[in-house]
């Protein structure tokens, strides 16, 4: 089981952190550099491949394109995972094999926070020498300014959490970089010097080292800061920098010259560069993986259902591939602002009305995670196994759907579901899901909208989905950090709703849910912590806004030319981007 922030965070050792939980060697290759197959689920345990061969071109693809490279307007976790490479947030997850890559350790700071004033403050000094690519020096300012202007400009930059927003003391109403000029800005973060940053809370938050794990802490210099635009050009603190950018089509990183191994124990700057692709089809992306031609999805979703049945049925090429879970939950969100679902037992009937194992089914089948009745993935903190809405063989009940809906006051609905349309599984579940419905007196309408906008212009927009009478939503979801609190307060805290990029996608604003989290959080009692998230979790239930589907695992097929690989629990069962090399001459 994980433990708090405070206890896991280890010492680094600058000779031995990538290798860390390692217990093989190179697997050893053919004359053109093509590894031999470690086993099924190898990267699960160890580092696959390990290597410090530099050179090359590690290549990557992608079937759509992300929301945003700017580390402080993300909210996607392969974006946080890749970011890294030029974006150093405070602290991170060592590059690890399954549950050891939960362990954080500390990044742009030299050690994990010191909290004090009973939690609620949280101090960080940062590593001396850390450099731009322009050669300028990294100061606790920037550190400062990147999380003022992703939490508090939420108009120009909304795609990421804010956590920030609601957890800094804030008696000014600051306003954001963007409209409040002053130098002072956020009286909340401050700086005493160019080493230490000082966050003040408004309670005490035990999670506080995870938070800061993520990309809003990566410093932004306010000079070279282009608001909506910084995505284009990125200023790196990383091991690489951005070297080209044809947006939607191809990004190129290279190595950042001002980097220096000797302020980052973490980083290793093993291949010569880096070539993302965008906008390739996912059956291509899994040939071109399996072949050596692309050594990593971006996006870390596995193989799609294609090429799965061709994997499956082959032992050796099943081989080299991972099958992980990650605290990642696959569920459809009934949006409570969409009438007539604002009424609990409209919701209870499409819980009583899906069928599991059709979604299931239509997603890859057991391979591709077990049927969910829970919000908590099994893997999280804080989780208990129940079933609120069981049916026989998780098959739904016809019958208790319609009873529900006849309680509701109705016997027919018209409503939309949204799906992702560069997600062929998610469109396939939800035409399930349509199908299931429709016995029950439920006419839903399938609309689809690509992942690089699905929360910055349609699902994630609450004005939307209103107008189009979207009352179901598709959503898969992984957990910040590998908590209780880290999993549930984005999707079920009345304070997480946001008018674009919201992740509360059934827009929930209990005020019991809202104060167990709330309390838990300032908890130094770990067991006090995970009986309250399980307690969240049947409250959310009983509230019937969240349709469990299953618990996601990945099926990722591992390239024979890619070193250091290790399939992370930290990144949803990803593999760790961060000195993935290649054997490619």
């Amino acid at each position: 089981m994980r433990r708090s922030a405070m206890a896991v965070v280890a010492a680094i050792s600058s000779a031995g952190l990538l290798l860390a939980g390692c217990s093989k060697a190179d697997e050893g290759g053919d004359d053109d550099g093509n590894t031999k197959a470690a086993g099924a689920n190898a990267a699960t345990k160890e580092v696959v491949n390990a290597s410090t061969k530099k050179g090359g071109t590690v290549t990557y693809a992608m079937a759509d394109a992300p929301e945003s490279f700017d580390p402080g307007n993300t909210y996607y976790g392969f974006i946080y995972n890749f970011s890294r490479l030029y974006a150093r947030p405070l602290m991170t997850f060592k590059p690890a094999p399954g549950e050891k890559g939960n362990e954080l350790v500390p990044d742009l700071a030299e050690a994990a926070g010191t909290p004090s004033n009973g939690g609620k403050t949280w101090t960080y000094k940062l590593r001396k020498g850390v450099k731009y690519e322009d050669g300028t020096e990294v100061t606790s300012k920037d550190v400062k300014y990147a999380v003022e202007r992703s939490n508090f400009a939420r108009d120009v930059l909304s795609l990421g959490p804010n956590y920030f927003q609601q957890l800094l003391e804030d008696k000014s109403k600051y306003k954001g970089p963007y409209k409040d000029k002053s130098e002072k800005g956020l009286s909340s973060i401050e700086t005493p010097d160019d080493q230490t940053i000082v966050f003040n809370l408004k309670q005490a938050f035990t999670d506080f080292d995870y938070l800061v794990s993520a990309p809003q802490t990566a410093p932004v210099p306010q000079a070279k800061d282009t608001g909506v635009d910084y995505t284009k050009k990125v200023v790196s603190s990383g091991s690489y920098k951005f070297a080209s950018y044809d947006e939607g089509k191809q990004v190129t990183l290279e190595r950042n010259p001002e980097w220096s191994a000797d302020t980052d124990p973490l980083r290793k700057q093993y291949p010569d560069k880096i070539v993302l692709t965008l906008g390739v089809n996912q059956a291509t992306i899994d040939n071109d993986v399996m072949s050596g031609a692309t050594l990593v999805d971006l996006a870390g979703r596995g193989v799609d259902t294609q090429t799965q049945a061709d994997l499956v049925n082959d032992k050796e090429k099943m081989a080299s591939t991972d099958n992980a879970l990650g605290g990642r939950l696959i569920y459809t969100a009934i949006n409570t602002k969409v009438k007539p679902f604002d009424n609990v037992e409209c919701r209870k009937a499409v819980q009583y009305a899906i069928n599991k194992v059709s979604a299931q089914t239509a997603m890859g089948g057991p391979i591709r995670g077990d049927v969910a009745s829970t919000v908590l993935p099994t893997d999280i903190p804080g989780y208990e196994k129940f079933d609120l809405y069981a049916t026989k063989d998780n098959k739904g009940d016809v019958a208790k759907a319609k009873e529900h809906l006849k309680a509701c006051g109705q016997e027919k609905i018209k409503t939309s579901i949204s799906a992702r349309s560069d997600r062929q599984s998610e469109v396939d579940a939800a035409t399930t899901i349509v199908a299931d419905l429709k016995k029950v007196g439920i006419d839903a309408t399938i609309k689809q909208y690509p992942s690089s906008k699905y929360f910055s212009d349609y699902a994630g927009v609450p004005n939307f989905t209103k107008k189009q009478n979207i009352g179901l939503i598709m959503m898969q979801w992984g957990a910040d950090w590998p908590t209780g609190y880290g999993f549930l307060q984005q999707i079920v805290h009345g304070k997480a709703i946001g008018q674009s990029g919201n992740t509360n996608l059934s827009q929930l604003n209990d005020p019991a849910v809202n104060k167990l989290l709330d309390d838990a959080i300032g908890n130094t009692d770990e067991a006090a912590r995970n009986k309250a998230y399980a307690e969240v979790d049947k409250k959310v239930m009983e509230q019937a806004v969240i349709v469990p589907l299953t618990y996601f695992k990945v099926l990722l097929y591992r390239s024979p030319y890619a070193t250091n690989l290790v399939s992370t629990s930290a990144f949803s069962g990803e593999y760790d981007y961060l000195n993935i090399g290649t054997t490619k001459k």
